[in-house]
């Protein structure tokens, strides 16, 4: 499950509740202050029983650093829920919402950031569009491997499989609750409204996935597009070497973040803000037309 620290959100950031072909999605979005020059926009996509709030604690340092950042809810969590009167939850249709949500902010191509089940989606995006320059500036995957998931996360996603076919999420939530000591009682309460609020049909689909994701690394590596791949260690969902041999393959920068965990973007907000700046500056595509 995604961890979470803080609510805290920047004074500037605004939920924006974005309409498209494929249904209406919700996101956080922060713009550049007046004194900062704006450099570009980045997509930040959250993972299995995550949400836009997993990106609060480096919102700020990217929009210091120049960048419009807008982090999404996907079809089936928190604050978007189905999106459309018809859902579907297959890969390929979470695929076309993202394009369709950066077709819909016509503001030049996007830095698509995938955090894990994210990356899953983000990768199979940019795969699908052939990555097109006129969509996607730079692609990162964080905390993200090249296929399906360690055994060990592999017996977890079954349990939680079996759960959603005889339990509601309210009692599956005692099984899923990190009782992370570090985690205030109000944020923790958030994420148990945060459970409660994702779509089971889009759990399952998503449990389904990332148990028998495919390794597409040769596919994504044959695209002309930047690449990043941050690894937060340790990391029990997929195993920190793969993950590095992954972004060997795909000839991309490797950001290791000892002592992120499985999200550094809440564990090492700092270190992760700065790294993907530094990433996105030296990406020729990181200039808005």
């Amino acid at each position: 499950m995604s961890h979470l620290l803080t609510l805290d959100k920047p004074s500037h950031a605004r939920i924006r509740r974005l309409g498209t072909p494929r249904g209406v999605f919700t996101m956080l979005d922060v713009e550049p202050d007046g004194h900062t020059r704006h450099k570009g926009i980045a997509l930040l996509v959250p993972g299995f029983m995550g949400s836009k709030e997993d990106f609060l604690p480096i919102l700020s340092s990217l929009s210091r650093g120049g960048y419009r950042v807008l982090a999404v809810d996907g079809r089936g969590q928190h604050e978007t829920g189905p999106a459309s009167p018809d859902p579907r939850y297959g890969k390929g249709d979470l695929t076309r919402d993202l394009v369709a949500v950066v077709r819909q902010l016509d503001a030049g191509p996007v830095h698509l950031l995938g955090h894990s089940y994210g990356g899953l989606v983000a990768r199979a995006a940019v795969i699908e569009t052939a990555g097109d320059r006129s969509l996607w500036a730079s692609l990162t995957l964080m905390n993200f491997g090249p296929g399906a998931v360690s055994a060990e996360q592999q017996e977890r996603l079954r349990l939680l499989l079996a759960g959603l076919d005889a339990m509601t999420l309210e009692e599956i939530w005692p099984f899923v609750d990190n009782q992370d000591p570090d985690t205030p009682p109000h944020v923790r309460e958030f994420m148990r409204r945060r459970w409660l609020k994702n779509t089971p049909e889009h759990l399952a689909a998503a449990a389904e996935q990332m148990l028998n994701e495919p390794d597409l690394t040769a596919q994504l590596s044959a695209l002309d597009i930047e690449k990043a791949v941050i690894s937060g260690s340790p990391d029990a969902t997929w195993p920190p070497l793969a993950v590095e041999e992954m972004s060997h393959r795909l000839g991309a920068r490797l950001i290791r973040l000892p002592g992120g965990g499985h999200s550094p973007n809440v564990h090492r907000p700092d270190k992760a803000a700065t790294a993907l700046l530094d990433f996105w500056d030296r990406t020729d595509g990181s200039q808005t037309p």
